[in-house]
């Protein structure tokens, strides 16, 4: 088979495999990134090599292995270059002096941690070709490092940018990436030199081009910039003069005696940080360097990854003792000099395990280590592992650390700032996909929880409504989800809703309504954990297709019926904006409760509002016969609110039928989760939804939270019996 075909082939298998399990790990609350890693060892010799070494030799032959490092050292330059342009000085602006002081001794402590390993590992696993010197500086650089690409997505998907901790270890993980790369910098040149007095002129030479990138570079780079604010627009001329650049910079470096890529992150690091510019330039260049080039890069770096070759216990010993130092010594080199500066135990305990990410950046430094022949590969498996380790446990740990109940307290929200959270508040959840097509959502939310102004109760609950939008990235390391541009697309969101909000009637209304506006990377479960936190009494979702299924309460409302800790109710809009007339079928399960106190609730706000209650019995039941509770609470009710109230029992053999045709006279059906109406989700995972598509009005779907509370009893201290109790 030609080399180009085999290669073409390897890029088609690399890929698909990246990107299957890539999306396995984001299902377990993962960075994408850690499991494209795992795929590139998966392809190497420690999966696929070991269990089918014939066919692993024939896919990944010798010949094509340099293909696949031009097209890895391609990806590399560029992903540097990225790195370089979502460096914004902005990240620096927070606590910079706790920020330096964490940040170097984070790097201080693993790096003196690390050259004493060295001293034990030398020995051992050193091919022995290389000096101890340029030995321990790699090691102490590798056991130094964060990565800031992962550690900024971590604090983005967790809602942290903006909080205290969020901002501080943004501005710690940005003068540590600095400073590590210096570091490694330094490294490379006293390994390519031999010795410390060998490698100052290229230390020199290094400061001087960094000078000249900083000034005269930056000069050049302004000029193309101030180009782009003329024309609107980043031509193909612009983006190949960059691209030309980014290139020439990274063979400049590489000439001065350091590596291809510092030159590609000065490069970007030196781009004016124009919002538009920076944006635009990243959606360009991403898609092809995340999804093409960096699995490459994955697999040529698993293909030298042999987890094999840990054949001993006494190197799997070795291993444990790498991994221990190296979280030991970042974790405590960050929680202590968090702590002299004054950030309380919880938070500087967060930091501790945010700064230990290391991710895809440490696995460049140990690619470089491995091609200067500075560490072993079997050095290089073992740091491998330390990489993903260190990288996969730091969600859970902060998790546990920092739970997300207290992020919301920490978080600042102006508008969450002027209400006055109370016991006696009734809220509701309104989860928001796109709010210019969702207003008629909202306004049935605001309908439900406020009383209008003709109408007065005893004890009647004060509201909030919560209107919920989930940014959810759908990519890993895609700029629209650095800390910057998160916040941008939030501060977005949150203007479109003010917007909503703005046409909500009555105008007095909207006091009560407060968005909410978050990143997630599971939108259902996220809803489900804001409904706790925010200690909601009902979440109201609208109901959507699901992508592949026609199933009408699957997808994402389907986990938010199944998963969420509180009521919930979904409601199917036909389009009608009058509420003057309700139905609701009633067959005395706790869903019909609750299908029924939300009717009350309407009723109750909006004294031109009727209700029918349908009954539909059998031949062999009694027409008349009420449930006890509904028959109590009809009784308690204030006569004009029990007067816009009618009980309907009709006799039919099939209530489905019976209900949609009572549907045809009203502008809303409020039904229970039950087989009788035809939506009860089965034991298979499925809904059957005959309702949903049968009913002729809009329709609530309600389900239950609580299987023991009597929910019809919950509406009778908001009604006070006498007549007095209503006034205008």
């Amino acid at each position: 088979m030609h080399t180009v075909i085999r290669v073409l082939v390897e890029v088609l298998i690399v890929i698909g495999l990246s990107r299957l399990v890539g999306l396995a790990f984001k299902s377990i609350k993962q960075p994408l990134v850690i499991g494209e890693i795992v795929a590139g060892i998966m392809l190497g010799p420690s999966l696929f090599g070991l269990i089918a070494p014939s066919v692993a030799a024939n896919l990944f032959p010798p010949e094509t292995i340099p293909f696949l490092n031009v097209l890895s050292q391609v990806g590399l330059i560029f992903f540097m270059f990225l790195i370089g342009l979502e460096l914004n000085p902005k990240y620096l602006s927070g606590q910079l002096e706790t920020a330096i002081l964490t940040s170097h001794v984070s790097i201080l402590v693993p790096f003196s941690l690390g050259t004493v390993l060295a001293i034990l590992l030398y020995p051992l696993v050193s091919n022995g070709s290389v000096s101890f010197t340029a030995f321990a500086l790699f090691l102490g650089a590798a056991m130094s490092i964060t990565a800031f690409p992962v550690l900024a997505r971590i604090i983005t998907e967790n809602n942290l940018q903006g909080t205290r901790l969020g901002t501080l270890a943004l501005t710690c993980a940005a003068v540590d990436d600095v400073t590590a790369w210096c570091v490694l910098a330094v490294a490379i040149a006293v390994a390519r030199g031999g010795g410390i007095l060998s490698a100052l002129p290229t230390i020199v030479e290094s400061v001087v081009y960094i000078g000249f990138m900083l000034t005269v570079g930056r000069w050049f780079l302004e000029r193309l910039a101030a180009y782009y604010e003329r024309t609107g627009r980043l031509s193909q001329l612009l983006v190949a003069l960059i691209y030309m650049a980014v290139v020439a910079s990274a063979l400049i470096t590489e000439l001065i005696g350091i590596h291809l890529i510092f030159g590609a992150f000065l490069l970007g690091a030196a781009m004016p940080k124009n919002a538009d510019l920076v944006r635009e330039l990243a959606e360009k260049t991403e898609d092809f360097v995340l999804v093409f080039l960096l699995p490459i890069f994955f697999a040529f770096s698993g293909l030298r990854t042999e987890i094999g070759l840990l054949n001993r216990p006494d190197l799997w010993a070795l291993c444990a003792l790498v991994l221990l130092v190296a979280i030991a010594g970042k974790y405590v080199g960050t929680y202590v000099a968090a702590r002299v500066s004054g950030i309380n135990n919880r938070e500087a305990s967060a930091l501790g395990w945010l700064m230990n990410t290391r991710g895809l950046t440490e696995l460049i430094v140990l690619n470089i280590g491995l091609e200067l022949k500075v560490i072993s590969p079997l050095l290089f498996t073992m740091l491998v592992i330390m990489a993903l380790v260190t990288t996969f446990m730091t969600s859970p740990l902060l998790e546990w650390t920092y739970p997300k109940r207290l992020i919301r307290l920490d978080v600042v929200e102006p508008e969450l700032e002027t209400e006055t959270t109370t016991s006696k508040e009734y809220k509701i959840l309104v989860p928001i996909a796109n709010p210019s097509t969702q207003k008629g959502l909202v306004q049935l939310a605001v309908a439900i929880a406020q009383p209008g102004a003709s109408i007065t109760l005893n004890n009647q609950k004060s509201a909030i409504v919560h209107p919920l939008n989930l940014i959810e990235f759908e990519e890993d390391y895609a700029f629209e989800s650095t800390p910057l541009e998160a916040n941008r697309l939030i501060a977005h969101r949150h203007q479109q809703l003010e917007e909503l909000i703005n046409t909500l009637e009555p105008p007095d209304t909207r006091a009560y309504v407060h968005p909410i506006v978050r990143i997630s990377s599971n939108v259902a479960r996220e809803t489900a954990h804001i409904a706790q936190i925010e200690q909601a009494d009902l979440i109201l979702v609208g109901w959507h297709r699901p992508a592949f299924s026609s199933n009408r309460l699957g997808g994402r409302v389907g986990q938010i019926l199944t998963t969420a800790p509180v009521d919930v109710a979904v409601f199917v809009d036909r389009g009608g904006e009058r509420l003057e007339s309700l139905l609701v079928p009633y067959s005395a399960n706790i869903h019909d409760d609750l299908a029924l106190i939300l009717a009350l609730r309407l009723l109750i706000n909006q004294d031109t509002c009727m209700l029918q209650i349908l009954q539909v019995v059998s031949e062999n039941q009694v027409k008349d016969e009420l449930s006890y509770e509904l028959e109590t609470m009809m009784g308690q009710l204030p006569t004009s609110v029990r007067d816009r109230i009618t009980i309907n029992i009709i006799e039919a053999p099939e209530p489905i039928q019976a209900l949609v045709s009572a549907s045809e006279s009203v502008d809303l059906t409020i039904a229970g989760t039950s087989r009788t109406w035809g939506i009860e989700r089965q034991t298979l995972g499925r809904y059957t939804d005959q309702l949903a598509i049968e009913c002729r009005s809009s329709l609530l779907i309600t389900r239950r939270y609580s299987q023991v509370t009597s929910h019809l009893a919950s509406v009778l201290p908001d009604v006070s019996t006498p007549e007095s109790a209503l006034s205008k």
